[in-house]
């Protein structure tokens, strides 16, 4: 009988909630507007061999690095951030490895190590959720082979300093060190601002967030030249299809219609949290374009109230440290004024209003 490896058989599948998506999409931290028109003229114009030819990654690749400020050699495109996470645990982690991660955060980096045969080493984030430093330090050791984090954080917001991530990676030579910047135009604030990097750190970036192309799945993986090259080696040559291929170098020029949603949701983020402090609900400042919010035990009748309304949420409770959470995408002006309206409602039909904290 055949039967898959034992540290398959072991995992448990990430299933997101995407049934029954309808309404106004606040659960998945996608753009809610969509992507560049510039994109969509783009993806019109495609004939029939564009989709009849394999892709062709390395032009697209060169264009991506220029925009980075990074030469090519640095630059993998990826099937979205999580193939790059999963292509960094094939190159670098054997079974019996260790991999350190702060909880909560992003859960393919613990699927993807585990499904390695490596151990995954859960350090709990501090009070707030403030990344717990010292504790991933003393964490590391001759079996410490990969350490991944979130900049910033999901579900959190949180952040952590430039300094801190650079003094990890030179702590651990001998270890793979990624920092996801999957939400990093919300935050403004990037480790490729420190180069040169150790040679063992790698950065990830999306296009699915503030590009608003979460459905072509098209990330990008960033490093030293040499590391990549070995990263590029357990990496499918057509990894990523024609038609992103296609249109992302048009999103990157268009970086007017980028960044004026980025301000938006900065501005609907800042107003979001005004709200929930007048309503008396413990939340976390965020620096991404989402925001944690603690409602305690009414956590599944309040997501259920958004959905009545037509506003779809995610349930975050499960999280190490987030008992009763749920986590509120911001999106445009518009959609963010709905959100408003739609909490102030619930938050007086569930009764769970508090005295604001002074």
């Amino acid at each position: 009988m055949l039967e898959p490896r034992a540290a398959v058989t072991g995992l448990h599948a990430y299933r997101p909630p995407l049934a029954s998506r309808q309404g106004l999409r606040l659960d998945f931290n996608e753009s809610t507007i969509g992507c560049s028109p510039r994109v969509l003229a783009k993806m019109r114009s495609l004939d029939t061999e564009v989709l009849a030819r394999y892709p062709e990654r390395e032009p697209v690749e060169a264009e991506v690095a220029d925009f980075l400020g990074l030469d090519a050699a640095q630059v993998l495109l990826t099937n979205g951030v999580d193939e790059a996470i999963h292509l960094l645990c094939s190159a670098y982690l054997d079974p019996g490895d260790e991999a350190i991660i702060a909880v909560p955060t992003f859960a393919m980096y613990a699927l993807f190590t585990q499904a390695q045969g490596a151990r995954v080493i859960q350090i709990r984030s501090g009070e707030n959720f403030v990344f717990p430093l010292q504790d991933v330090l003393s964490a590391i050791n001759e079996r410490t082979w990969l350490i991944v984090v979130a900049n910033p954080n999901n579900p959190t917001g949180t952040v952590v300093g430039c300094e801190a991530l650079l003094q990890i990676a030179h702590a651990t030579p001998h270890a793979a060190v990624l920092v996801d910047e999957a939400y990093f135009e919300f935050y403004g604030k990037t480790i490729f601002d420190h180069r040169p990097w150790p040679e063992n750190l790698f950065v990830a970036r999306t296009f699915s967030k503030a590009y608003g192309l979460a459905g072509l799945r098209i990330g990008v993986l960033a490093g030293d030249a040499r590391q990549i090259s070995m990263v590029r080696r357990v990496a499918s040559p057509y990894n990523v299809n024609a038609v992103a291929l296609a249109v992302l170098p048009e999103a990157l020029r268009d970086q007017a219609y980028v960044e004026q949603y980025v301000a938006e949701v900065r501005r609907g983020r800042a107003e979001l949290e005004q709200e929930l402090k007048a309503l008396g609900l413990q939340y976390w400042p965020s620096h991404a374009n989402f925001v944690l919010v603690h409602v305690g035990s009414a956590h599944a009748e309040f997501i259920q109230s958004f959905r009545a309304r037509g506003i779809l949420i995610r349930d975050r409770n499960t999280d190490p440290g987030c008992e009763g959470c749920v986590r509120l995408t911001v999106g445009s002006s518009k959609h963010t004024q709905i959100l408003i309206e739609a909490l102030r409602d619930v938050v007086e039909k569930l009764g769970l209003h508090r005295e604001v904290r002074t």
